[in-house]
């Protein structure tokens, strides 16, 4: 049978049942029923069989692509969290790196500051030691120069009360 008989048959099968009182359903044959409905699904046109394969196949496309939209939102949303972390990692480092030369200049400028004091302590020693030594030496000069010097007459040539004897 066609398509278009079928529906009619099944239209007729619903005009034949008899209504039950006060349900607004109908009582009919459930046997040609069902036999009706297993017409219609072996006549359904080639183009509907088609057009249910279309769609299954459409379905399966559309869940495939989602899932890989899915997939790559994830993969983004990922490589984003990624390179947050990375540029705060290198924030951090770039923070760090300030704070270790501040250290380091702070401890040269101490450093520098403790040298040249230290420098400064060792020259003025070195200074008061050599004015002490030239002080020594000019003594000891002199002293040397005394004890060359001829002796007036009628006194010996020796000091320190030696005589030429």
């Amino acid at each position: 049978m066609k398509m278009d008989k079928l529906i009619d048959e099944l239209e007729r099968l619903v005009e034949e049942g008899f209504e039950i009182p006060l349900s607004g359903k109908i009582a009919m044959n459930a046997e040609r029923l069902k036999e009706l409905i297993e017409e219609m699904r072996n006549n359904m046109p080639d183009e509907v069989k088609q057009a249910k394969t279309v769609v299954a196949q459409r379905n399966a496309i559309i869940r495939g692509a989602n899932e890989e939209a899915e997939r790559i939102v994830q993969q983004a949303e990922e490589r984003s969290r990624q390179m947050v972390m990375q540029s705060e990692i290198v924030k951090q480092a770039q923070i760090k790196a300030s704070e270790i030369i501040t250290t380091a200049n702070k401890r040269a400028s101490e450093i520098n500051r403790a040298s040249t004091a230290y420098v400064e302590a060792l020259m003025k020693k070195a200074d008061e030691e050599l004015s002490k030594n030239l002080a020594d030496l000019k003594k000891t000069r002199q002293v040397f120069k005394n004890y060359q010097q001829p002796s007036a007459p009628g006194t010996s040539s020796r000091k320190n009360g030696q005589s030429d004897s």
